[in-house]
């Protein structure tokens, strides 16, 4: 059974059709990273398969709700949230309306230790840098403990220590037989996949090995 797939899908914007026609199958277990120019629809695809938008034509299925993790945003200054409220976040689909457990509060402590954000835990999210608040974020994700991960560019702008949290994080999740599907324009992280899918003019293409460089990119 597929861990995600894309029948026939077609979305477009009020300005722009960004996919037509496209059909994906991704296997449990894989990593698959998307390249393309910005604007090309690795995000809409990133959020069709979450469900956060909705096919204009054809079918998006999964076999478990994902775990979404977005570019990091700014933190509105009138939101009081810290970063460990923040990572718990990602226990709402475990908790179903009951209070944080002893296991829900060890997952969250092993996802913010994997993110090296242990030490931040108690600041509020609008104090933070940029990186601070992408390794909350993806602390979030892991703390879904999601069969499914999505990541939207998970180490653009980020130093080579978060770099290397996050690409480790990620490896962790393959071992455990997740399926990992992220946006990326980094060649570092387009080596480490499994397959590479270019987006361009509505189609996804899948790349051969021999196209895996930043040229493509």
């Amino acid at each position: 059974m597929d861990a995600v797939r894309f029948s026939n899908v077609g979305y477009a914007y009020p300005d722009r059709q960004v996919l037509a026609g496209v059909s994906l199958a991704f296997a449990p277990g894989t990593h698959t990273v998307l390249t393309g120019r910005n604007g090309s629809g690795k995000s809409t695809l990133l959020a069709l398969a979450a469900g956060v938008l909705a096919p204009d034509s054809g079918a998006v299925t999964t076999h478990a709700r994902p775990a979404y993790v977005i570019q990091h945003i700014e933190a509105p200054g009138t939101m009081p949230c810290t970063v460990r409220q923040a990572v718990e976040m990602g226990r709402w689909p475990h908790r179903r309306g009951r209070p944080l457990r002893a296991l829900d509060r060890r997952v969250v402590a092993d996802s913010m230790d994997r993110m090296g954000i242990m030490e931040l835990a108690g600041r509020q999210l609008r104090e933070l840098s940029g990186g601070q608040r992408q390794r909350t974020l993806i602390a979030q994700g892991l703390a879904q403990e999601s069969p499914i991960l999505l990541l939207d560019e998970p180490t653009a702008g980020l130093d080579a220590d978060a770099h290397r949290l996050i690409r480790a994080a990620v490896a962790e999740e393959l071992r455990r037989g997740a399926t990992v599907l992220e946006a990326s324009h980094d060649a570092a992280d387009i080596g480490r996949a499994d397959r590479v899918i270019t987006v361009s003019g509505g189609q996804a293409t899948e790349a051969g090995a021999l196209e895996r460089d930043s040229s493509q990119l």
